[in-house]
């Protein structure tokens, strides 16, 4: 099946970072402990699927003095990233493929709600290239969309992220816009995520965060 996750991104990027609070529900609690997770002394950190830009900005705010690589294959959702945060010395914006584009050398590589757009054979390579590319006791964190472990798992994850969309307030338009993205989705459970991230060579692989679908799961070098 082709990935059409280029050109969707692309068609969606003016109302994504609108529609983000509202589409998911742990936004806060995923956020703030995929900051937590990163070394207090990072110096340099790659955002791997960068998008508008909106976990870069919390980024800058908490470590202002490290050189972050923004990587995003959506050339308009990079665009929002430079409007968002402009042009610094310690920022570099790269429009690439990040599954086949070299990765800087970094402390940290973060990716928040990027790589279930992969599937699985490319889920296992981007675990490889991101701990090649980290240095000594460097830390990935990977805050994602999950697919339940069972059918019937999937199904009520599913639902409970429509209640809880709507609870917040979605639109019936933004819901839609959200499941048109979706179509890209090649969502993997946790556990076979974790077993990756073990193959790949990373210690520690361990799930810090999880509500229904959306986990936050890392691993050092």
């Amino acid at each position: 099946m082709p990935n059409l996750t280029q050109q969707v991104f692309n068609h969606t990027a003016s109302t994504y970072d609108h529609d983000r609070a509202k589409l998911v529900p742990a936004f806060d609690r995923v956020y703030s402990r995929t900051l937590e997770l990163i070394p207090a002394g990072a110096k340099t950190i790659v955002d791997l699927g960068a998008g508008s830009g909106l976990l870069t900005i919390m980024l800058r705010d908490r470590f202002p003095n490290a050189n972050i690589h923004l990587i995003d294959f959506s050339p308009a959702m990079l665009e929002l990233a430079k409007q968002r945060l402009g042009e610094s010395p310690n920022l570099t914006y790269h429009q690439a493929d990040y599954t086949t584009a070299p990765l800087p050398e970094s402390c940290a590589i973060i990716s928040t709600f990027s790589i279930h757009h992969l599937d699985d054979p490319e889920k296992q390579s981007i675990y490889r290239r991101c701990y090649e590319a980290l240095k000594p006791r460097g830390v990935f964190v990977n805050a994602d969309h999950i697919a339940g472990p069972t059918p019937a798992m999937e199904a009520i994850y599913q639902q409970r992220w429509l209640d809880e969309s709507r609870a917040l307030g979605a639109t019936d338009q933004q819901i839609a816009d959200s499941l048109y993205r979706q179509k890209e989705d090649r969502r993997t459970p946790i556990e076979p995520q974790l077993q990756w991230l073990r193959e790949a060579g990373f210690e520690n692989a361990d799930v810090w965060f999880k509500e229904s679908s959306f986990a936050v799961m890392t691993g050092t070098k």
